[in-house]
């Protein structure tokens, strides 16, 4: 009986470079996630993060 031998054969060339490019998109997206979070951009400066402001009112002054 020949032994049974599956018609696949692995590519370990592209399977190791399509390694290697995920591993460094994957280290480049992580280390651009990381470093976001630390700066704050300018544009967050303008506009409010608390949410609308109460109307001011003004309270005349006491007299004694």
């Amino acid at each position: 009986m020949p032994l049974d031998q599956s018609a696949f054969n692995y590519d370990y060339e592209t399977l190791q470079t399509t390694g290697v490019i995920l591993a460094v998109i994957m280290f480049v997206s992580g280390i651009l996630i990381a470093l976001s979070k630390k700066c704050k951009c300018s544009k967050s400066k303008s506009s409010p993060v608390e949410g609308p402001q109460p109307p001011q009112t003004e309270v005349p002054p006491q007299t004694v």
